[in-house]
């Protein structure tokens, strides 16, 4: 019986999804499973999406979606809902029940990277699903944090406070983005951080992995500064994510 399992997102042409897990079909000797991008200009149009795909059996949710996809579902795992972000929908019976992944493939990743210092703070960049979902890995960690954004967010800082304040950037260590700046196809774009800040002592996580090296990261790595992509992140959530397909 065939089977199909998808990643939805407003751009979803940059994902490494569909090769890892046609890979992974082929591999496992799979034939009859299928993984393709649905790229919809809203989340209402997922409606339609699942009507006219009834083979449906799970989901990847990516930007900027993670939050608004929440209405569609028929239950949501108890994480996920703490979280207030979904990445992961099952698809049984005609029931949707949302998950999230990414803040278990975060946590996984950062603690094998990322030894913290005694006093580690974390800057974390944007404050989107991914963001919601990093936010409870650090504190699962124990490792204080706060916003960056734009607009000043409760307990936060805009990135003209960073500018301004050149002590934020000494004090905090880790600095994690969760914003599609620098995502291929815009692959020029990066969060205004100042990056005369950084130093050997920073290390700088871009949840990014299309290109493997963005601008961010790249003036990071000029400022001698660890660096590390989401690729990883990637592989250990598209796993977690079959776990859960296959439940």
């Amino acid at each position: 019986m065939e089977k199909k399992f998808g990643l939805i997102g407003q751009t979803v042409s940059h994902s490494f999804s569909k090769a890892y897990f046609d890979e992974k079909f082929f591999r496992e000797g799979l034939r009859d499973y299928h993984y393709d991008l649905y790229p919809l200009n809203t989340i209402d149009e997922l409606r339609k999406l699942l009507d006219e795909m009834p083979e449906l059996c799970g989901l990847n949710v990516t930007v900027p979606y993670k939050e608004q996809v929440m209405k569609f579902l028929d239950e949501i795992d108890p994480i996920a809902k703490k979280i207030g972000a979904v990445n992961v929908i099952r698809i049984s019976g005609g029931r949707l029940k949302g998950f999230n992944t990414d803040c278990d493939a975060f946590r996984e990743t950062l603690e094998k990277w990322y030894t913290p210092k005694e006093k580690t703070h974390a800057l974390i960049l944007g404050t989107g699903g991914s963001s919601k979902a990093v936010r409870e890995a650090l504190a699962q960690l124990g490792i204080p944090y706060h916003l960056v954004s734009r607009e000043k967010v409760k307990d936060g800082y805009t990135y003209d406070d960073l500018e301004k304040k050149p002590a934020i950037m000494h004090d905090y260590h880790l600095i994690i983005n969760t914003t599609p700046l620098g995502m291929s196809p815009n692959t020029s774009t990066y969060p205004p951080i100042p990056y005369d800040k950084l130093t050997h002592d920073h290390y700088v996580y871009d949840l990014i992995y299309n290109p493997a090296r963005t601008v961010f990261l790249q003036k990071a790595e000029m400022r001698n500064a660890v660096i590390k992509n989401g690729l990883e992140m990637l592989h250990v959530q598209a796993e977690k994510s079959w776990a859960i397909w296959n439940n």
